[in-house]
């Protein structure tokens, strides 16, 4: 109950900043359709709709990571969350009651990039629904990137660090613009390395309805988003006690 209450806060707190809501959905989507304007006139397989919506829904969770991180340095920097400190919650509630409003968001963010690829060729299936499910593992990867760093630099650096930083990793490390096998060598490792990549494989292969194709791509992202999520409550955690 704690934690929902907190929670309750914090979606009102999101819901009061629409415009940032707005611009996280529809600058993927208006990526969405530009490569795809690009796909018609220069037929690129990489740009077929059923390998491009993958990679922007889960480019578009990188703004989330923004939304997230500006929330708790900004209570960080006010009295509130001082306030809170006295009260009997604890790191842990703190970041699930940052998480569970964030998750919603990361959905609904999501579903609103699949319609819209409707409107640009992509097939009605049931796999949509193993997509969504795909999906969450990587919407709570992004939402833990921006707790941690939330939970460690101020409002303005994690504008840095999620605004530019983020977006442009997810972006180049996902083989979402282009196919990371003609690069290769170290930056095709470093990909890999990274989650990025795997949340866009394991989309598109359960987009396709390749389930098999879905692991191992997943369990990185799950590692990845467990990790950052116990990184994040210590980071928390270790603030708390310091201020």
């Amino acid at each position: 109950m704690k934690t929902l209450a907190f929670a309750s806060r914090n979606t009102k707190e999101i819901l009061r900043d629409p415009l940032n809501l707005a611009f996280g959905i529809g600058f993927p989507l208006a990526i969405l359709f530009l490569l795809s304007i690009i796909q018609s006139n220069v037929p690129v397989s990489l740009f077929e709709i059923e390998n491009l919506v993958p990679g922007i829904a889960v480019f578009g969770l990188s703004f989330i990571s923004l939304f997230s991180g500006i929330l708790i340095a900004k209570d960080r920097s006010t009295s509130f969350l001082m306030r809170l400190f006295s009260s009997p919650l604890t790191g842990a509630n703190f970041i699930l009651g940052y998480t569970l409003p964030l998750l919603p968001v990361a959905i609904v963010q999501s579903v609103i990039c699949f319609i819209a690829a409707f409107f640009l060729g992509l097939q009605v299936s049931v796999n949509l629904l193993m997509v969504f499910v795909v999906l969450i593992p990587a919407s709570i990867l992004f939402i833990a990137i921006g707790l941690l760093a939330g939970s460690l630099l101020n409002d303005k650096q994690v504008g840095g660090i999620c605004g530019a930083l983020l977006t442009n990793l997810s972006a180049w490390l996902s083989g979402t613009w282009f196919d990371l096998n003609l690069v290769g060598g170290v930056f095709k490792q470093v990909a890999y390395a990274l989650p990025f990549v795997h949340a866009v494989e394991a989309s598109r292969a359960a987009l396709v309805g390749n389930y098999a194709g879905i692991f191992p791509h997943i369990w990185w992202v799950i590692g990845y988003a467990t990790v950052l999520l116990f990184l994040a409550i210590w980071a928390f955690n270790k603030k708390m006690k310091g201020e």
